[in-house]
């Protein structure tokens, strides 16, 4: 036992209970259930329980399941029941000759004959054990051991033919048919010796030998029939002159009785084993083991009765029955140990109410229950009690008194004292605001005055006894009282209203006129009794009501809850008057719903009949298969379990096949005995030589139920079957006569082709000439599977695993036959492979288990849950159910659903409703500090958040909010040249102090901030930037700071703050790691045609080129000729960096030369340009030749002027 570390509180299951189906005993299914009842160990009532020893357990009573903190043990379990399986037998053997029933011991003894059977399959969870297996025929001249003579040849005196002797030999065999030592037939003298006999000469007639005997007619005797057999013998040669006659036909046939025996036969009948008792005569086997898991105290005896029954009569004396076969009466067993019913004691009764309960409730009961730990088994004495739950009325439970407020009137309107009203405007005049009070009272029923505790303990919230008041100042705008509502029409879309109207001074002030300010005229919608019912929302699901479950119900397994079948479903319904404001349901007369019937079709598993009989077996000799059929009656539907595999020619049957085994001599061929060799008189008139005979053959039941009916051919192995007609020979007088070959003598085991096989025959009548007579005796060697055959034991496969009739799932037994096989592939009798002492496989029969199908166990619905909304159209009820047990093997899937949801009745939801604040109102000025007000509605909508609400009756809304803080709000007007501030911000995120992502305080900060509205250009140097306000806050997060900035756009670009979390922020990076916003060049690029380059120089913009000076920095830009008609510029940082072009490049466009002509050939004026640009180079360079040559008179060098460098960039163009 888990136990709970709360007050020693621990889980209790209680005993497993075993459900089963009556129809379908395979179909099992064993669930525990507990109680979900926690157990307390106090206040504990000892109970001796005796288990073999006595030791005292110490029972618990139950608690409530909150107060088990361990998870609750599972509620169910799989388990299986073996399914019974009766016995099956063998036929009967045959019958054995009279015996006595003991032969060891024959003195006194009675004669009986016996047959046996054999148990094939042995029985499984009956209460029975198989039939009797011998039965028993009192008989007459019982012998044991008896002398079987064997013949020798006749040996005629003359050594021809006619009178001789033939030797007799005698053996000693038991019943069996085995020899055995000559001392065992001691009693009676040997018939070992010699008698005459007699060999036909050449004229004699000739006869066969006699027949085997037929097999009997009747396997028993009785009045009206008995048991026949008959043998027979054929003429061979007819006689000659002189010499002996054939015998007359009625000599050639011969009759005996056989079974003769009653029909009555008589065995032994057991009853079933008693139940394991204590027994006092074994006491030294007494100790507690164990025995198939459970403890068991000793060993005991079972008993059970024996009577000799005779078949078809009944119970007859004991004497009857053999003694030496009697089964055993007493037989010891394992005592399992005695339990008592061990029951919890009563759990504590529930509470009574502790206050008093009003008149009209309905009477409170507490409750008390236990539980079964344990019934009583193996013969305990305690059984177990029928109350597990009880229940009573509480008892003096005080009904409530019914007490209510009695409010009095209100006295007049009291001002505030004078000290508290200095300042006030008005202040020398009885007026403004005030309190005014009035009595509140505690009544009874009946009107009389109690305790106001009373009612402060039992009635509603006490009502207000002081509100506000207000006695109007001179300056106050007074007003007449509000006049009652016009009388509204009958067709509820009109309006009703009421007025009122200025008094005294205040028809004349402007203010008093403000009817926005001051309303003289109120209108509201009449009110209507005309109501419309509108649904709302989808249909809600097929809701199946469940069971009503009672508390002492708790015990019982909930996990078939109702699945399926009728239902109901829900639609909500919303009811509104005639101006379309939602209303209560009851002003329709409607509870809120609109119900209507569903259905949820039930699944349907796949119904088949039940199963056929077994049909036959398909062989009539060893192994082979019958087969029974089942037909489909129902299609699965709706997620039923699926039909099993059909019959692929016929879909609509299911088949199951098991191996079988037939007894090769259950049915074989009889034959009547040949008729006489008849011979065709007209061809041959000796009336002897060769001719045909002919014999009938039938297939007839050698079993005791057949009693050698004749049967359908097939049924006999068709390989086997005899000849109906054959040639024969009738010998002629003086013909040397023969007998008919006798049998092939046995090859050894194994066939071995150098062994020969031999076969005999005698000569019966000697010729007048000898040389005429056939041979005597032939060979042949033995070859396999020709003359000569093996033998082996042959096992089929395990059968399928076979259940019980009309069982689907549980214990079955799966099992496999032996057989017999030739070596040739024929499977023949058993006899053959017993004969040999082949080794036979242990285990024919086994165990098997098919796993039952469980389908999905879902407990009860919960009870539907409060509303999620007290009012509106969105609100939904739920309720809930949990899985017990997943689906095992096939069975039915849990469902999805486990949540039912369903709309709630649509209430209208009032709330009150603040209007806008109104502009500042300051009174006696332009600028100051005044007041805001703002307006309180009381109105109606449906909960949504797009709802259209509508101004109802303030009395539908309740208590009003606190009215200073609500409708009212001081504010200022800024005069000229104050600073005013602005309303604060938000407050921001709680944010810590960080070093490399770490905090190391527990305390953040967060801010806010406004700031300052400037009304006055003049005071802007006196007015504060902005006012910040921080304050510690707690669960703050570190936060990194990194400088962001946009691309270069006309050397300007933004540079701003971001915060690790993605949100762009102001402070919190470091002003000396700001990134500059805008990109200059020194000296400012003033040049045509340049502007400032990205590495802060001078560039030319596309289509130009640099002329440097030897300083590094650009002197000026030069167009490149012909550029328009390439791709591509060149060395220049234009061509480099790709600039716009500029309002500078576009005027000067037009303005440039084209020095090809439209064939691509320079023009003639380049030439002349070309000319005199060359003239001018040269007179540059001996210009400044002369300017840079040192004159001879001067004593000092001048500064030197560094000479100009044309710049070129290699272009063909240029």
């Amino acid at each position: 036992m888990t136990m709970c570390n709360l007050q020693l509180l621990s889980w209790k299951t209680a005993f497993l209970v075993a459900i089963t189906s009556a129809k379908r005993m395979g179909e099992l299914r064993a669930l525990r259930e507990y109680e979900l009842r926690p157990l307390k160990k106090y206040d504990l009532l000892s109970r001796r329980i005796k288990y073999g020893s006595d030791r005292t357990t110490y029972l618990t009573r139950p608690v409530e399941n909150k107060l088990c903190l361990a998870p609750a043990p599972p509620s169910s379990q799989l388990c299986n029941i073996p399914c019974p399986s009766e016995c099956l037998v063998s036929s009967w053997l045959a019958w054995r000759p009279c015996i006595y029933e003991n032969c060891q011991d024959t003195q006194g003894r009675k004669g009986f004959k016996m047959r046996e059977r054999r148990v094939i399959v042995e029985p499984v969870g009956t209460s029975g054990g198989c039939s009797h297996l011998i039965e028993s025929i009192p008989c007459e001249n019982p012998v044991c051991y008896q002398w079987i003579i064997l013949e020798g040849v006749c040996l005629p005196y003359n050594g021809i033919c006619g009178q001789g002797t033939r030797v007799l030999h005698a053996v000693c065999r038991n019943y069996m048919g085995e020899d055995v030592s000559d001392d065992f037939c001691s009693e009676v003298p040997s018939p070992s010796g010699t008698t005459t006999c007699e060999v036909p000469c050449g004229m004699d007639c000739v006869v066969t030998e006699w027949s085997q005997w037929s097999s009997c007619s009747h396997s028993c005797s009785s009045k009206n029939a008995e048991g026949k057999q008959s043998r027979t013998r054929s003429i061979l040669a007819l006689p000659g002159e002189g010499g002996k006659a054939c015998p007359p036909s009625l000599a050639l046939q011969d009759y005996r009785l056989c079974n003769d025996h009653s029909c009555h036969q008589v065995y032994w009948e057991t009853s079933a084993w008693s139940p394991c008792s204590e027994n006092t005569l074994i006491t030294a086997l007494n100790a507690t083991i164990y025995w198939n898991g459970e403890t068991t105290c000793g060993v005991g005896i079972q008993t059970r009765k024996v009577f000799c029954v005779k078949n078809n009569a009944g119970q007859v004396p004991a004497k009857r029955c053999p003694e030496s076969i009697r089964p055993e009466i007493v037989r010891p067993c394992l005592l399992l140990c005695k339990k008592d019913c061990v029951v919890t004691p009563f759990s504590e009764w529930t509470s009574c109410p502790t206050v008093c309960q009003h008149g009209n409730s309905t009477t409170t009961k507490q409750s008390r229950y236990r539980i079964i730990i344990q019934d009583a088994v193996n013969g305990g004495q305690e059984e177990c009690p029928d109350t597990l739950f009880e229940e009573r009325e509480c008892e003096d439970i005080p009904v409530c008194p019914v007490y209510s407020w009695k409010t009095h009137k209100w006295s007049q309107c009291v001002l505030v004292p004078d000290s508290i009203r200095q300042g006030i405007l008005g202040v020398n005049e009885p007026c403004g605001r005030g309190l005014q009070s009035r009595v509140v009272t505690c009544v009874l029923e009946s009107n009389h005055s109690v305790d106001v505790g009373e009612c402060l303990k039992w009635a509603e919230p006490m009502p207000s006894i002081v509100q506000e008041c207000h006695i109007p100042c001179k300056d106050d705008c007074t007003f007449t009282p509000w006049s009652k509502f016009t009388t509204c029409s009958s067709d509820c879309v009109s309006t009703r209203s009421r007025r009122r109207t200025l008094t005294g001074r205040s028809r004349k002030r402007d203010k008093c006129q403000n009817t926005e300010l001051y309303p003289q005229v109120e209108t509201e919608q009449c009110p209507c009794s005309i109501f419309t019912t509108w649904p709302y929302g989808n249909w809600s699901e097929c809701i199946i009501s469940s069971r009503k479950t009672e508390l002492q119900s708790e015990m019982k397994f909930h996990g078939h809850a109702k699945e399926c079948g009728e239902g109901v479903r829900f639609r909500a319904l919303t009811c509104y008057d005639k101006t379309g404001r939602l209303v209560e349901p009851s002003h329709c007369n409607h509870s809120g719903y609109i119900k209507e019937p569903c259905m949820i079709p039930c699944p349907f598993d796949c119904k088949l009949s039940d199963w056929s009989a077994w049909a036959p077996c398909s062989t009539t000799c060893g192994t082979g298969v019958r087969i029974r059929s089942r037909w489909l009656k129902e299609k699965p539907y709706k997620g039923g379990r699926p039909c099993p595999k059909l019959d692929p020619k016929n879909q609509a049957q299911v088949y199951e096949a098991t191996p079988c085994y037939s007894d090769c001599n259950q049915y074989s061929w009889e034959t009547e005995p040949w008729s006489s060799c008849e011979i065709n008189s007209e061809q041959n008139s000796l009336h002897c030589g060769e001719g045909i005979q002919t014999r009938k053959i039938r297939c007839v039941n050698t079993t005791e139920d057949g009693e050698g009916e004749t049967v359908a051919n097939k049924f006999c192995n068709q390989s086997e079957i005899p000849l109906d007609t054959q040639k024969c020979t009738l010998y002629c007088p003086s013909e040397c006569v023969v007998s008919e070959w006798g049998r092939w003598s046995q090859c050894s085991q194994p066939c071995d082709p150098n062994i020969m096989q031999t076969r005999a025959r005698q000569m019966l009548r000697s010729p007048l000439n000898p040389k005429t007579c056939p041979e005597d005796s032939q060979m042949r060697p033995c070859v396999l599977n020709q003359n000569c055959f093996q033998y082996h034991y042959n096992v089929t496969d395990w059968s399928t695993c076979q259940l019980s009739e009309n069982a689907i799932c549980g214990e079955g037994i799966k099992n496999r036959l032996l057989s017999c096989v030739r070596s040739d592939g024929k499977t023949v009798n058993m006899n053959y492979c017993e004969q040999l002492n082949l080794e036979k496989p242990a285990k024919m029969i086994t165990h098997c288990l098919v796993e039952c199908v469980v389908n999905c166990q879902l407990s009860e619905w919960s009870a539907w849950s409060e509303c999620s909304h007290s009012c509106g159209l969105t609100g939904q009820m739920l309720r809930t159910r949990s899985v017990i047990m997943q689906a095992q093997g096939e069975g039915r899937l849990c469902p999805a659903e486990l949540t039912q949801y369903r709309n709630c009745a649509a209430k209208p939801c009032y709330s009150w409703v603040l209007g806008e604040w109104s502009p500042c109102r300051v009174e006696g000025g332009q600028c100051g500090d005044g007041i805001q007000v703002r307006n309180l509605t009381c109105v109606v909508h449906d909960g949504a958040l797009s709802a259209v609400s509508k101004q109802v009756e303030r009395a539908l809304c309740g208590d009003l909010p606190s009215k200073d803080t609500v409708l009212q709000l001081p504010c200022s007007v800024p005069c000229p040249g104050d600073c005013h501030l602005t309303e604060w911000s938000e407050w921001s995120s709680c944010e810590l102090t960080c070093i490399d992502g770490r905090s190391f305080e527990t305390m953040g900060r967060q801010s806010r901030s406004r700031t300052f509205i400037i009304l006055s250009f003049e005071n802007q140097d006196s007015c504060p930037e902005q006012e910040l306000e921080t304050r510690p806050c707690s669960g703050g997060k570190c936060y990194n700071y990194v400088w962001k900035a946009s691309l270069w756009q006309d050397n300007e670009r933004t540079v701003w703050c971001q915060r690790s979390d993605g949100v762009n922020v102001t402070g919190g990076c470091s002003i000396q790691m700001q990134p500059t916003t805008t990109r200059r060049c020194n000296p400012a690029c003033r040049k045509p045609f340049s502007y400032c380059t990205q590495s802060g120089i001078c560039g030319c913009e596309r289509g130009y080129t640099e002329i440097m000076r030897s300083d590094g920095f650009l002197d000026y830009c030069m167009k490149i000729p012909g550029l328009e008609d390439k791709k591509a510029d060149v060395k220049t940082n234009a061509a480099k960096n790709k600039p716009v072009n500029s309002k500078m490049h576009d005027i000067f466009k037009g303005w440039s030369i084209q020095p090809f002509n439209t064939d691509g050939k320079l023009k003639i004026w380049v030439y002349g340009v070309s000319a005199g640009g060359f003239f001018i180079i040269i007179s540059l360079i001996f210009t400044s030749y002369l300017l840079c040559k040192k004159p001879k008179q001067q004593q000092h060098s001048p500064p030197q002027q560094k000479c100009l460098t044309l710049a070129y960039d290699g272009d063909v163009d240029m």
